[in-house]
Parts: structure tokens; C-alpha cells; sequence
């Protein structure tokens, strides 16, 4: 009886990414230390930690739409900031301001993040830098963050991973020349960050600022003619 109700419980959880096993099992360790040896109550403010740890690195599956010229949110949480900006130089994508795209995550949103269109990795830069809280506008210039350049059909768009405040290890899954399709996993920031896209000139944002998104699902935008929404992918 207490199998099959264990075996309800994890079907009803969504999987957890493997970055977070050792964080996962370090917190568990804790919590049987502390219940076990130190002082029960300190175990179970420690439990509580264990389970936001796991939260913290679920990886649901997601429904992703197919269809032609459509830009995916790669980052589940808020949208902070909708409008014109410079992309780092390191991209490549030139001096002209793009519209841009910010998605805040907490430290309670799911971090994986996953590819906002089909395309190639044309660029992986890396730069390290501040800590500084990734809802603030200049932490897209001065923290430590990691961005892509994918291309797609002619155009190329931009995905920048940035640390936050609490944020302390930027993990990409991806290297140059690597083919990537929409709302494949290919990165993710440890404890509250932020990820910009920015999108290829002439490209509307069809979010606004407090929206949520769901990584992989959000439609952010509509690269040329006007497309359904009818095709999707379970990944």
C-alpha cells in the first residue's frame, strides 16, 4: 500500500534536472544530521530548505509551439522590461538598439532555460562580472552572465543568461555550431536570476512588462508574416 502511494506521489512531481542532485542530496544530508544529532526543529526548518531545493530544480515537461517564426520565453517568470537596448558587444548583434526582452526569475521559478527558436549556436560568449539583483536594468551590463547567438533562417537572435543576486553559477549545455530546436533545455542559472532576449530588427515583443511566462510555451514574439499557433512538442 505505502508503494503504490509513494509511487502516486512521484508521478504527480515533475522531474528534477540533474545539475541539482548534488545541492539535493548535500540539503538531505543536512536535515538527517540536525533531526538525528543536533536539534529536531533546526531539522525540520532544514526539511522545508530540502524541499524548495528540489522545487527549485524541477524540470516540467513543456508544451512547446512549432510553428514557423515564432520567438519561445526560454526562462519561466516575469517579464521586467519590454523596449529598445544595445545588446552586449560581445554577441556581435551591432550598435543599434533591439528590442529587448527581460525575464526576472526567483528563486521559487522553475531555472531551466530553453531555446527560444530553432536555429544554430553561432556565438557562445561568456563574461564573468557582478552579483548585482537581476531586476535592476544594469545588471544586463555588469553581472557576470553568458550569452547566445542562434541563427535561424538569415536572422539572428540573441539569449543572455545573467546571475543575480543570489545566482552563483551559470551552467550552458550548448557549444558553438550546435543545432537547437524550440524550447530545447540549454542552460541554467542557480538561485534567482535573469534571462534578455534580443529580438532581430523589425521584430515586435508581443508581451508587456508583469507578464508571466513559462519557458518553452510563452509566444515573446512573431518573426515576419503573421502564423498560427496549431503545431506543438512535449519536451
Amino acid at each position: 500500500m505505502m508503494s503504490q502511494v509513494l509511487a502516486s506521489v512521484r508521478r504527480g512531481l515533475p522531474p528534477v534536472h540533474r545539475e541539482g542532485y548534488p545541492f539535493i542530496a548535500v540539503f538531505a544530508l543536512l536535515t538527517v544530521v540536525l533531526m538525528a544529532w543536533v536539534w529536531a526543529p533546526l531539522g525540520w526548518i532544514m526539511l522545508g530548505l530540502t524541499l524548495w531545493c528540489v522545487a527549485f530544480f524541477r524540470d516540467p515537461v513543456r508544451v512547446t509551439p512549432l510553428a514557423p517564426g515564432l520567438v519561445i520565453a526560454p526562462a519561466d517568470g516575469k517579464v521586467s522590461f519590454v523596449g529598445p537596448a544595445v545588446a552586449p558587444h560581445d554577441l556581435g548583434l551591432g550598435d543599434a538598439p533591439l528590442e529587448r526582452v527581460s525575464i526576472f526569475m526567483s528563486v521559487f521559478d522553475a531555472h531551466v532555460n530553453r531555446a527560444p527558436l530553432a536555429g544554430r549556436v553561432e556565438r557562445v560568449a561568456y563574461r564573468p562580472g557582478k552579483f548585482l539583483n537581476a531586476d535592476l536594468d544594469k545588471a544586463s551590463d555588469d553581472n557576470e552572465r553568458n550569452g547566445l547567438v542562434i541563427e535561424s533562417d538569415g536572422v539572428r537572435l540573441g539569449v543572455v543568461q545573467i546571475a543575480g543576486l543570489v545566482a552563483r553559477r551559470i551552467v550552458c549545455f550548448v557549444r558553438e555550431g550546435d543545432a537547437v530546436a524550440p524550447g530545447q533545455r540549454f542552460g541554467l542559472i542557480r538561485f534567482g536570476s535573469r534571462v534578455d532576449v534580443y529580438l532581430p530588427a523589425g521584430t515586435a515583443p508581443r508581451v508587456a512588462v508583469g507578464q508571466s511566462t513559462i519557458a518553452g510555451e510563452t509566444v515573446l514574439a512573431e518573426l515576419g508574416a503573421a502564423v498560427g499557433l496549431a503545431p506543438t512538442r512535449a519536451a
